[in-house]
């Protein structure tokens, strides 16, 4: 799908968003925007191990290490808080960065303005959907909970990743909403997306599940009119990154100088009254 307009991008972003058995605007979509519309879905251990056979080893020493390292940064010391914690400070992990929002899958999409001449992508997963391919022991801990995604909490029931590796022989993906670690958790409305083994690329389990995906095309030509309605409405580093970290980045790229061959709008051709 490519939406070569802000209001296309919108009505793409938020198509069939009615839920009648809620009878409200809910969107069942985790999103993740891609500056670049080559990017994969693969996770940043399996691009740490550049093809290596023993994935799982190294998630193994990266996750003791990070452990020892960071001891007493997580609120309890399972598994599942390390992993969540560790992908949040930039360790490589299996999991994989989404939201909730659409408009923030924009910024990340928009944002990187070394990248602006080049088409971005917004991708979209049914969580929901994706829950009926999930282990039936899996899915009985969401049900029970009345939740479409999992929390550390829900997953505390498998001791070590290798438990819960081994509750089904095919890859499968599970949705995880971390605990709110911080505001730039909060702000971003941060989900992750977690798949069954190291070594599985959610790529390839899309390719076999490819009706609970939708990709939204976003032209280069487009990406500076997005970029500025998204400030206009406020979804920029400040927010989403809350410090002076997230402060300075918004300013820097905020005052960033546009080309001048793109910083006119379309004009709109003018019809005679006869």
């Amino acid at each position: 799908m490519r939406a070569p307009t802000w209001i296309d991008l919108l009505d793409a972003l938020y198509a069939d968003s009615w839920n009648p058995s809620l009878g409200r605007f809910r969107l069942p979509y985790a999103f993740r925007g891609h500056p670049r519309a080559v990017d994969d879905l693969s996770s940043s251990l399996l691009r740490l191990a550049a093809g290596r056979p023993d994935v799982a080893r190294l998630e193994l020493h990266l996750l003791r290490n990070f452990r020892k390292y960071a001891y007493g940064q997580a609120s309890t010391d399972t598994v599942w808080h390390w992993l969540a914690l560790g992908q949040h400070r930039g360790l490589p992990t299996r999991l994989l960065d989404w939201t909730y929002s659409p408009l923030v899958a924009l910024h990340f999409a928009t944002s990187d303005l070394e990248l602006m001449r080049e088409d971005a992508v917004v991708r979209a997963i049914d969580f929901v959907e994706a829950n009926r391919f999930l282990p039936k022991r899996l899915k009985r801990i969401l049900d029970a909970e009345g939740s479409d995604t999992a929390t550390v909490d829900m997953l505390g029931t498998f001791g070590s990743l290798r438990a819960f590796d081994r509750l089904a022989r095919d890859p499968f993906v599970v949705f995880l909403e971390p605990p709110s670690l911080d505001p730039r958790i909060v702000n971003q409305f941060s989900l992750f997306s977690l798949m069954s083994s190291p070594r599985a690329g959610l790529d390839d389990w899309l390719r076999a599940h490819p009706s609970l995906v939708r990709t939204i095309a976003i032209p280069a030509s487009a990406k500076w009119e997005i970029r500025d309605k998204l400030d206009q409405a406020n979804i920029n580093e400040r927010v989403l990154f809350p410090g002076l970290d997230g402060l300075s980045r918004w300013l820097t790229r905020y005052y960033w100088p546009k080309p001048i061959v793109e910083s006119s709008p379309p004009q709109r051709t003018r019809r005679t009254r006869r």
